[in-house]
C-alpha cells in the first residue's frame, strides 16, 4: 500500500455520494418517504466533507511545497469560477481557498493543526452570531441573489455559501492532522473507526436538547447552516469510512475489486467536472430537470453514472497515468524540464 490505495477508493465513494446529492438538487426532486431519500439525506454534507478531509490527508502525505499548493489553488479557483457559470453549488473554488489556509499550516505540528481547525470553527460560530446568515439567499429557489458582485461573492465564499471557508476549512486541517499519523497501522485504523463513530453519534444529541427551532437547526448535523456539530458529524463519518476502507483493503485486493475504486478515485477532479457537464447536461437535454423524477429514479440514474465513470476511468488508466484535468493541472502548475 505504498500509495495507500484505500484513500483513492474512499475518494471515489465520496464522489459517488456527491453525484447522488447534486443530481437530486439539479433535478429538483421533492423528498419522499423512501429508502432513496433516506440514503441521499444521509449523504448530504457528508460526502463533500469526506472529500475535503481526504484532500487534507493527501496534502500531508505528499509533503507538497507551499508554492506548488498555492499554484494548484489558483488553478482550482479559475476552474471553479468557470464551473460556477453552469453550477452554482461548485466546490472547486472553495477548495482553492481551503488550500490557501492549508498552505499556512504545512509545517505545523499535529497539535497545531487540531488547534487551527478548532479556531476556524470558533470563528464560524462568531460569524453566525454576528452577521445575517440568510443574506443573499433565496431559499425557495436555492439561488444566491448577489453572487456575482464582489461583496456577495466574498460573503458566499467565506461565510454562507454552499461550502464556506468558515467552517469548512476545518475539514482540510483535520485531514492534514490525520495524514500525520501512520495510517497503515491497525491501531490508527481502529481509532479512526471507533472515535469517528463515537463523535458522529454524540453530535446528534445537542439538537435534541434545544427547544428553539432556529437554535436546534444550528446545533444540528445538517450542512446548512454548518454548525459546530455538523463539523463533528462530518468528521466522524469520514473517519469511519476511511478507517473501514484502510482495514478492509487487503480483503478487497484479494477479491480483485480494487481497480474499480482506485482508478476513478485518482481522477476525481475530471469526474467531478464530468458529472456536471455530462451528467447534468444529459439530464437537461432529456428534459429531466423539471422536478418530475422521483428520488428512487434519480438515485438509479446517479448510480448508473457512477458505474459508467468507474468504467471510463479503468479504460483511461490503461493508457494514461493521470486523468485529463489532473494532467492539465500538473502541466500548468509544475515546472517543466527541458
Amino acid at each position: 500500500m505504498n500509495r495507500l490505495e484505500a484513500l483513492d477508493g474512499a475518494r471515489f465513494l465520496a464522489f459517488c455520494g456527491m453525484v447522488l446529492v447534486n443530481f437530486r438538487i439539479a433535478a429538483q426532486v421533492a423528498p419522499g418517504d423512501d429508502w432513496a431519500t433516506a440514503l441521499i439525506n444521509a449523504l448530504e454534507g457528508r460526502a463533500a466533507a469526506l472529500f475535503v478531509i481526504l484532500a487534507g490527508i493527501g496534502v500531508s502525505l505528499s509533503r507538497i511545497a507551499p508554492s506548488l499548493l498555492l499554484k494548484r489553488a489558483a488553478f482550482l479557483f479559475v476552474l471553479g469560477l468557470i464551473n460556477m457559470t453552469i453550477f452554482d453549488a461548485d466546490i472547486l473554488h472553495f477548495y482553492a481557498v481551503y488550500f490557501v489556509v492549508g498552505a499556512a499550516f504545512l509545517t505545523a505540528s499535529e497539535r497545531a493543526l487540531w488547534l487551527g481547525a478548532l479556531t476556524v470553527v470558533a470563528l464560524s460560530v462568531f460569524a453566525i452570531l454576528t452577521f445575517d446568515y440568510d443574506r443573499g439567499w433565496d431559499w425557495q429557489t436555492l439561488t444566491y441573489t448577489d453572487l456575482w458582485t464582489l461583496p456577495g461573492f466574498l460573503r458566499n465564499t467565506i461565510f454562507n455559501g454552499w461550502h464556506p471557508v468558515l467552517p469548512w476549512a476545518a475539514f482540510l486541517l483535520i485531514g492534514m492532522a490525520i495524514g500525520r499519523t501512520d495510517l497503515r497501522t491497525l491501531c490508527i485504523q481502529h481509532r479512526l473507526i471507533m472515535w469517528g463513530f463515537g463523535v458522529a453519534v454524540l453530535a446528534l444529541f445537542p439538537q435534541m436538547l434545544a427547544s428553539d427551532p432556529e437554535l436546534a437547526a444550528y446545533l444540528g448535523t445538517e450542512s446548512i447552516p454548518p454548525g459546530p456539530f455538523y463539523i463533528l458529524a462530518g468528521t466522524g463519518s469520514a473517519c469511519v469510512v476511511i478507517g473501514v476502507l484502510l482495514k478492509l483493503w487487503p480483503v478487497f485486493e484479494r477479491a480483485r475489486i480494487t481497480p474499480v475504486l482506485t482508478a476513478p478515485g485518482r481522477q476525481s477532479l475530471t469526474l467531478y467536472m464530468a458529472h456536471i457537464l455530462i451528467g447534468m447536461g444529459a439530464l437537461e437535454a432529456l428534459g429531466l430537470l423539471d422536478g418530475t423524477l422521483t428520488t428512487p429514479q434519480i438515485t438509479a440514474i446517479a448510480l448508473l453514472f457512477c458505474s459508467a465513470s468507474s468504467g471510463y476511468a479503468l479504460l483511461w488508466s490503461r493508457k494514461f497515468r493521470r486523468g485529463p484535468l489532473e494532467a492539465l493541472m500538473r502541466w500548468i502548475t509544475q515546472p517543466h524540464r527541458a
